[in-house]
């Protein structure tokens, strides 16, 4: 039997691995959870990956993998992620589901990402509960188990010590929200910051991109999202818009779309949204500061976008997501 991390005194993650294995959900655990972070000292993640058959073992890309143990290391895991399945409608062998059963039971955590959730579903432990799912697996998923409420619509979803996520970006932000549950927002912070994703996306966020991509970076359009984002205060009506990139209103708005995917009032509050999430971490400045800053106006409306984008407060996220450092 290994000793995952010996040098490590902290939760003992066990992470999967099966035939058809979802690499890019085993990737995204093992970053997490099984890199050396001597900076977190010695109470961080122990990690190890278990075999829930016997091999050869191929995984997603032409890998074929060996794990650190088999299935028996689940039940001495404090946490279980199942990183994706190999079919939303193939099954779960029995006794995988009577070990996660049985972990539960003895207070483990188990976390599936995207089309893992069809096996914590199988296992009962979801049944009158709400579980994410990727969008495109849930309509299978609910015909599958019915017991269970599948959101197709949300970024992820807490229960009873269950956490399931959605796609598989969706996936990051739940483990680096279990990180933040675990260690702190600092920590959170930190490890996001190494993978160069965003720390702060709430799980009742929904299945889009948090803030819109250039389609055609190059476009007459540049010059013009440039000036705005460097001066969010401003009255940013769309006649000035036009008006900065010398077209009619109608034609700055279908070229605006082109350029971005958004109009441009989605587009100007995604970005001042953008602004605003700095500022909060930032500095502990009044709420009717930020506001009027980032171009919102007053407080009542930053609460109003921040409840719509994140289904946060603004005093919620800052609380959450402010660095150790940056609150003094």
């Amino acid at each position: 039997m290994p000793n995952p991390s010996p040098a490590l005194s902290g939760p003992l993650v066990v992470a999967l691995v099966y035939d058809g294995l979802c690499t890019f959900e085993f990737g995204i655990a093992a970053e997490v959870f099984g890199l050396s972070r001597p900076e977190m000292g010695p109470g961080w993640y122990r990690f190890a990956s278990a075999a829930v058959e016997n091999g050869p073992l191929r995984a997603q890309g032409g890998l074929t993998v060996t794990a650190d143990g088999d299935v028996s290391l689940i039940d001495r895991a404090d946490m279980i992620v199942v990183p994706g399945w190999r079919g939303i409608d193939l099954p779960v062998p029995d006794d995988l589901c009577a070990r996660l059963r049985a972990a539960h039971v003895r207070g483990a955590r188990l976390v599936s990402l995207c089309s893992g959730a069809v096996v914590l579903a199988e296992t009962g432990l979801l049944d009158g509960a709400i579980a994410a799912t990727h969008w495109r697996y849930a309509e299978r998923l609910r015909q599958r188990r019915p017991q269970v409420s599948v959101d197709e619509t949300s970024l992820y979803r807490i229960h009873d010590r269950i956490f399931t996520a959605a796609g598989s970006a969706a996936g990051i932000d739940l483990l680096i929200e279990i990180v933040r549950r675990d260690f702190g927002a600092a920590a959170a912070n930190s490890v996001a910051r190494r993978i160069v994703m965003p720390a702060h996306r709430s799980g009742g966020q929904a299945q889009f991109l948090e803030r819109p991509v250039a389609l055609r970076p190059g476009s007459e359009i540049a010059p013009l999202l440039d000036q705005v984002r460097q001066d969010l205060a401003g009255d940013w009506t769309i006649a000035r818009m036009a008006s900065s990139c010398r077209m009619s209103e109608r034609t700055f708005i279908r070229r605006f779309i082109e350029a971005t995917g958004v109009s441009p009032g989605d587009w100007l509050a995604a970005e001042r949204m953008e602004r605003a999430k700095q500022l909060l971490c930032a500095r502990d400045a009044p709420m009717e500061e930020i506001a009027h800053a980032v171009g919102f106006g007053s407080a009542h409306a930053l609460r109003h976008h921040f409840r719509k984008w994140l289904g946060l407060s603004p005093t919620a996220y800052r609380t959450r997501f402010m660095p150790v450092e940056a609150g003094g």
